[in-house]
């Protein structure tokens, strides 16, 4: 053997060896469990949930009462189904077994204080109560993660996209929903709820497939997000597509709906902000025949 294949050969050896001993490091550990939370919330009522990646973007989340709010979305609702699964996770009092505990695994499943992917903080009244680091992922919807204050990595059931940077992806998808219309009035048609029946404004009864159709598009509409300052300002410029003033158990309000080339959005008279929505609820809601609909045809 010449002394290049002698050197490959032992630099081989010493590969295989720091492999070894770094398995066996992270596997001296692994199976433990404290049977504590990643974040002990103890007692605290926790009020602030803070999303940051390693790049220095982030989205803040308070809460007040039992609403969720999104401060730079000026106070919008966030989807609280979306915020109780991230706490849930974080602050389950068993969450299950570590898989590593040594510095180069915090490091390889990118969980540590200089190299992560997310850092989300728990807060109650200002004070942080706990900052854990979440990192790769081991599988599907699972998530690597690990307290800033413990050595302990953990396959949490989350993912990245369950906790993103940008506010309106937190946003209510529910925001815009009617649920009980009493009065509904567009270009075509106007409609009244009198004694559990609906009208016309002529007094007729509306053809009755598509006013479901209506009611379950204004039941059913779903937002997506926020649109960016550029395209709330390319809308000022154009005329809506559609607009429905509604009158609800809840209040009286305007919705608008806008096409932008390949994007859909509703505007709100009770929000200052222009909202993305679906082809499938845009077409839903400006597919209604007002003709059929009012009994024209």
């Amino acid at each position: 053997m010449n002394r290049v294949g002698l050197f490959l050969g032992i630099l081989l050896i010493a590969q295989l060896f720091l492999t070894l001993l770094l398995y066996r490091q992270d596997s001296a550990g692994a199976g433990d469990t404290d049977n504590q939370a990643l974040v002990s919330s103890g007692a605290y009522v926790i009020d602030e949930l803070t999303v940051e990646d390693a790049n220095g973007n982030s989205v803040v989340l308070r809460r007040t009462g039992n609403l969720w709010q999104l401060p730079d979305l000026a106070g919008l609702p966030a989807d609280p189904e979306k915020v109780a699964k991230v706490l849930q996770q974080l602050t389950d009092e068993d969450p299950g077994w570590t898989v590593a505990h040594t510095l180069a695994a915090r490091q390889r499943f990118q969980v540590a204080d200089y190299h992560f992917r997310r850092k989300v903080s728990l807060a109650s009244l200002g004070q942080t109560i706990g900052t854990v680091y979440l990192g790769t992922s081991p599988g599907f919807r699972k998530v690597h993660a690990r307290n800033e204050r413990s050595d302990g990595i953990y396959s949490l059931d989350l993912n990245l996209y369950d906790l993103p940077l940008e506010a309106g992806k937190w946003l209510e998808p529910r925001l815009l929903q009617v649920r009980a219309p009493v009065a509904i009035t567009a270009d075509g048609y106007s409609l009244q709820r009198r004694d559990g029946e609906w009208r016309l404004g002529t007094g007729k009864a509306p053809d009755p497939r598509e006013l479901q159709a209506l009611l379950d598009a204004l039941r059913n509409l779903q937002v997506l997000g926020v649109a960016s300052q550029e395209q709330q300002e390319a809308t000022t410029r154009s005329e809506a597509t559609l607009v429905l003033d509604i009158t609800s158990l809840a209040g009286s309000r305007k919705l608008e709906f806008f096409r932008l080339g390949d994007d859909h959005f509703a505007a709100s008279s009770e929000y200052p902000h222009l909202f993305r929505i679906s082809a499938y609820d845009f077409d839903q809601l400006t597919g209604i025949d007002s003709l059929l609909l009012s009994g024209a045809q």
